[in-house]
């Protein structure tokens, strides 16, 4: 029997973003994407490896409608995956202009600073390239005993090349690296990494892939609606379970075993 209401009544939800990043792995085998782990003193999923990304602020939605983009909301979701980026590793991702290494270190100082991506696209003559960011998925655990509950949306993004430099906020990560999705997942069972329950499963939808282009079409051809794990008893044992029919290939697995934040 399913139990699909675990909370005493409904919160509302933080919107947030993250981003799945590829490059090319320097020894020639599948595609890394990019990781970090949280920092331990944080509320939200201290000490897990995750994506990059966070929530979404109230200038990003500013930025969309003075951009003039149709979907004000989704652009502002991708606006945040693209200040969040930069703010955590230092990549200047969807964004066009005269960019590398030098002018990406400043940008990150100045967003820092100010707080806003804004003021730093001004200053640095960029715009935003919202088409380099592709819908993945959408993640609202709202019914889970949580302190804080986000409403995250998963894009992906390829870097192309591996020749890039990161570095660590020293605030909200401590650590960045690249890895394999398989790569990820054989860390976190051998104890080297936590993994959150959206953040594994999401690991074993892309291991199924080799490269970015794979998993763009894999994203492109599948549904995306809002998932929202729900606790069920089965034969098992009490399980934590997503929808099968969303391109992931595990779909539930013992409430024990999940970590959930």
């Amino acid at each position: 029997m399913a139990d699909k209401s675990t909370d005493s009544g409904e919160r509302d939800a933080i919107p947030a973003a993250t981003v799945v990043i590829f490059r090319r792995a320097p020894d020639g085998g599948a595609s890394q994407i990019l990781m970090q782990v949280r920092n331990r003193a944080l509320a939200f999923a201290g000490g897990m490896a995750v994506f990059p990304g966070g929530r979404v602020d109230d200038s990003d939605f500013e930025l969309a409608r003075r951009a003039g983009y149709v979907d004000i909301d989704e652009s502002a979701h991708q606006i945040a995956a693209i200040r969040e980026t930069l703010e955590e590793t230092g990549l200047a991702l969807g964004l066009r202009g005269a960019i590398d290494a030098e002018s990406a270190a400043k940008a990150r100082a100045m967003l820092l600073d100010k707080g806003r991506l804004e003021p730093v696209l001004a200053q640095m003559g960029w715009r935003i390239a919202l088409n380099d960011l592709v819908p993945f998925a959408r993640w609202f655990p709202k019914n889970e005993r949580l302190s804080r509950i986000f409403d995250t949306r998963f894009y992906l993004a390829d870097l192309g090349t591996g020749a890039v430099e990161i570095a660590t906020d020293a605030g909200e990560n401590t650590r960045l690296f690249w890895a394999s999705a398989v790569a990820a997942l054989d860390a976190a069972d051998r104890g080297e990494i936590d993994l959150i329950f959206p953040t594994r499963r999401n690991l074993e939808r892309l291991a199924q892939f080799d490269d970015f282009d794979q998993a763009r079409a894999h994203a492109e051809a599948t549904p995306m609606p809002t998932i929202v794990p729900w606790v069920e008893e089965r034969p098992e044992g009490r399980s934590l379970c997503i929808p099968a029919d969303c391109g992931y290939p595990v779909t539930s697995v013992l409430l024990g075993d999940a970590k959930r934040g």
